[in-house]
């Protein structure tokens, strides 16, 4: 209690005073605890006494479009912009920036990828030697009780039928999306995060600075300090992912959220397993509910069987992060779920030999907030773009990017917009993204995820899935709504006892 009543009235003097945070030590102990760390967004620099005569000038450089994010929708719509610019022999600058020191390097292995849209944007990629190496030829579904496993049959049109899907590590598939890009004539930029969204004065986006690098745990500038670079353009793409730092400051900046649900998450955890080649079958996908979690929490696993020369399996378990109970952990659901008898039966003897987590989008298309704004527009999971009960968002990611590319193209090369100095609005985007194959599909499923808040939660989900997704393929009677009427409940704070 004494260290954070100590901690707390240090905080409230560098709030009041703005002074560089002290070294505070407790009473029991003559060690020190670590500094307060502040940031230039809480605590402005040109009022902080360390980064007196610091150079904070930026560099500037100039592009047609700017992409934030090096991932499957950016890279498509990087990709997709330049096949447009060849065709129609125009000179177009496209810089993709990516906070991963390669493109990839922060992609989860362990990927179930429906080709759709791969093939809209490459025809050829199975002659481009894409790593789309295991094919699924074995499906399995069941409900896990704590011993056993009641299989499940998956009836054609069901959206976890993977007929025509690829097991793939997406990591590496995003590596060679990169090559793709950068074969057109893509400039690629690894190893920078973009940190801070850039306005003109009429309010719309101007481009993005990359992160300030040499600062030190506390704050203050190392002596190898560098200032950002600032990337501006005529139109800026946000591919961050999920839960994106700077989508957050565009939903507020514009409003975008206004006419939608709120958006709701999961946490999906992944790990990469070498095992006995004698229980190693390429090309089986497993999914499962049930144990460890209760009906009332929404969560599943999947085990994929690669094929990539070596007998690896790539293992995850998502759950919803609207459960009710307060002392689950998600992350020891997982190890417990890794003993079930038969997930164990294929792990044991074998290792692990990478791991992460991601947040995942889960509202489905209720809850996508306005994806076009004076300067750019939010592709792939950032607005949220993922199909939850196919467990699926690449397609869908790559598609979005694709066709905010296509929007962007048409703008950027009118000749009437060419001396336009503002960023420009593209709403045409969101027109075509309505018109696409992604909002007839995830429309289709919208009510799946919701339906499992019912009495019979898991089990009622599932039960809603088979009659109104497979029966009546998507025709479902009901569907969440923002009317406006709706207001926000705003809840005082308390003391926890």
């Amino acid at each position: 209690v004494l260290y954070s009543r100590k901690c707390v009235g240090a905080l409230k003097a560098v709030q009041a005073e703005h002074v560089a945070p002290q070294v505070y030590s407790t009473r029991s102990s003559s060690s020190t605890v670590p500094r307060i760390t502040t940031h230039y967004t809480v605590y402005t620099r040109n009022k902080d006494p360390r980064w007196e005569g610091v150079e904070m000038e930026r560099f500037a450089d100039e592009a047609d479009v700017v992409i934030v994010g090096g991932g499957p929708a950016g890279l498509s719509a990087a990709i997709r912009l330049k096949q447009l610019a060849n065709q129609h022999e125009k000179e177009l600058r496209v810089c993709v920036v990516e906070k991963a020191s390669q493109l990839g390097a922060h992609t989860l292995s362990g990927a179930c990828l429906e080709p759709s849209a791969l093939s809209e944007l490459i025809p050829d990629w199975k002659e481009r030697g894409a790593p789309l190496n295991t094919p699924v030829t074995e499906d399995k579904f069941s409900i896990l009780t704590e011993k056993y496993r009641i299989p499940v049959p998956i009836l054609p049109g069901l959206p976890m039928n993977n007929h025509g899907n690829y097991l793939v590590r997406l990591g590496h598939f995003v590596r060679w999306l990169g090559e793709q890009a950068e074969e057109l004539g893509v400039e690629l930029y690894p190893g920078y995060a973009a940190a801070e969204v850039l306005f003109h004065e009429d309010g719309s986006v101007k481009g993005i600075a990359t992160n300030d690098v040499g600062i030190a745990k506390d704050g203050s500038p190392k002596d190898v300090f560098e200032r950002g670079m600032e990337l501006h353009a005529k139109v800026t793409l946000f591919g961050e992912g999920c839960h994106g730092h700077l989508a957050k400051q565009l939903y507020k900046q514009f409003n975008l959220r206004e006419n939608c649900e709120p958006q709701t998450y999961a946490i999906g955890l992944k790990e990469l397993w070498v095992i006995d080649e004698k229980k190693w079958r390429p090309g089986r996908a497993e999914h499962s509910v049930g144990w460890p979690l209760n009906r009332n929490t929404y969560g599943g696993s999947f085990l994929y069987h690669l094929n990539e020369g070596e007998p690896l399996v790539a293992v995850g378990f998502v759950v919803g992060l609207d459960y009710t109970n307060p002392y689950l952990s998600p992350f020891r659901e997982f190890q417990r779920w890794k003993h079930h008898p038969s997930v164990m039966s294929t792990l044991e003897g074998g290792n692990r030999i990478a791991y992460g987590a991601r947040a995942l989008n889960e509202g489905g298309s209720q809850s996508i907030p306005k994806v076009t704004f004076p300067g750019g527009m939010l592709i792939g999971c950032s607005p949220g773009f993922m199909n939850v009960p196919k467990i699926k968002g690449t397609h869908t990611a790559m598609k979005s990017g694709m066709l905010a590319a296509e929007s962007a193209f048409s703008k950027i090369t009118d000749e009437n917009l060419q001396s336009e100095t503002a960023g420009l609005y593209i709403p045409e985007y969101e027109e075509a993204f309505k018109k696409s194959w992604i909002w007839k599909e995830l429309y289709s499923v919208r009510n799946i995820r919701p339906s499992f808040h019912s009495y019979f939660g898991l089990y009622g989900g599932m039960v809603y899935t088979g009659i109104f997704y497979w029966i009546l393929r998507g025709k479902e009677p009901w569907t969440l709504k923002h009317n406006g009427k709706n207001k926000e409940t705003r809840y005082e704070m308390f003391a926890c006892l």
